[in-house]
């Protein structure tokens, strides 16, 4: 490109969009990319400011920013993604449907790490509606060396760096324990939180055992379950560590794989997650502490989403969540637009 004076730029293609701003009324794009400029035009560009332009000479060792910028939506964009038209150098993605959010951070950072290379995002694993916002692409300068873009594309690699992972209609079995419900002593206030959390994501409750604190009635409970085709089982109640607690044991005890009992999550610490083996592969077991029963937002709610988009959950996922992990319990929740769990 080559910077001209504006008084003498007329015949000229702009390489660039020219932004007008006017305070509380507008911002968008006064000329665009590929204007050719007119004498009429002229007073209206210093009006913006603008005294110099740079105009398009083809270069074939640059790339244009929208050029550029598609390069990055390429590396960025995997599956259930929109993308939208380039606008002033920038290019965003949006979600195609419901679902997780997944990105590669460290492939992420490394790219971000090139200079004058730009990818924003929301955070990954964070559920997403359709139509949602999901990154932004767009490189600093209005030309860039096309031996950097190749850089660009090597560091990423060939697998895009992001995907949505759309929720799955999960068959869902429930095993409320406690021997305060089991003889009808109170009432199970807990199950309808829990069925509200699953229709989040089109969950369906396909079983319901309601166990006395007996481990093997628990036991025997979720292989029902599982056996009757469950592809989640939750059991409520008896997750702390008091002698008749007796929730953890249970679960071991049918024969699941404890991933983790315990969390650096508030609200949330006693949560126990689980894999029992089945027909159909494993199916996550999960042992629900009470505060899911009356918090807005728990680590039941960050485990959820994984789940519902079959990514598998380890113990070093848990461990992550100790950094924003602490529910702040804002009088108006906006999850998972906050820092909860991110």
């Amino acid at each position: 490109m080559r910077c001209v004076e504006t008084i003498h730029a007329e015949g000229h293609v702009l390489c660039h969009d020219i932004t007008v701003i006017v305070k509380d009324v507008k911002k968008g794009v006064a000329f665009k990319k590929g204007h050719v400029v007119t004498k009429e035009d002229i007073p209206e560009l210093l009006k913006l400011g603008k005294e110099h332009l740079y105009v398009w000479e083809k270069d074939e060792s640059l790339y244009h920013e929208d050029e550029a910028a598609a390069i990055l939506r390429d590396i960025c964009m995997g599956r259930n993604m929109t993308p939208s038209k380039p606008s002033e150098g920038k290019i965003e993605l949006t979600a195609d449907c419901d679902g997780l959010l997944v990105i590669d951070s460290a492939r992420l950072r490394a790219v971000n790490d090139i200079e004058e290379i730009m990818i924003a995002s929301r955070h990954g694993m964070t559920p997403v509606k359709k139509g949602d916002k999901l990154a932004g692409t767009r490189v600093i300068p209005l030309v860039i060396a096309k031996e950097k873009m190749e850089r660009v594309k090597a560091v990423a690699g060939e697998k895009p760096l992001m995907d949505v992972l759309p929720f799955k209609p999960l068959r869902c079995g429930i095993v409320t324990t406690g021997s305060e419900v089991y003889y009808g002593r109170i009432k199970d206030t807990f199950t309808p939180v829990i069925e509200q959390k699953l229709s989040e994501y089109g969950m369906t409750v396909m079983g319901h055992e309601i166990c006395s604190d007996d481990g093997e009635m628990i036991s025997a409970a979720i292989r029902r379950l599982l056996e009757g085709g469950a592809e989640l089982i939750l059991t409520t109640g008896g997750m702390s560590v008091d002698p008749d607690d007796r929730t953890p044991a249970a679960i071991r005890k049918s024969g699941a794989r404890v991933v983790t009992y315990g969390a650096p999550v508030l609200p949330g610490a006693m949560m126990l997650i689980g894999y029992l083996p089945g027909e159909q592969g494993e199916a996550p077991v999960l042992g629900l502490p009470g505060c899911v029963m009356y918090a807005k937002r728990t680590i039941f709610d960050l485990v959820l989403c994984r789940i519902a988009a079959g990514v598998p959950i380890t113990r070093a996922d848990i461990v992550d969540m100790g950094e924003g992990g602490l529910c702040l319990n804002c009088p108006v929740c906006t999850y998972p637009n906050c820092g909860f769990g991110k």
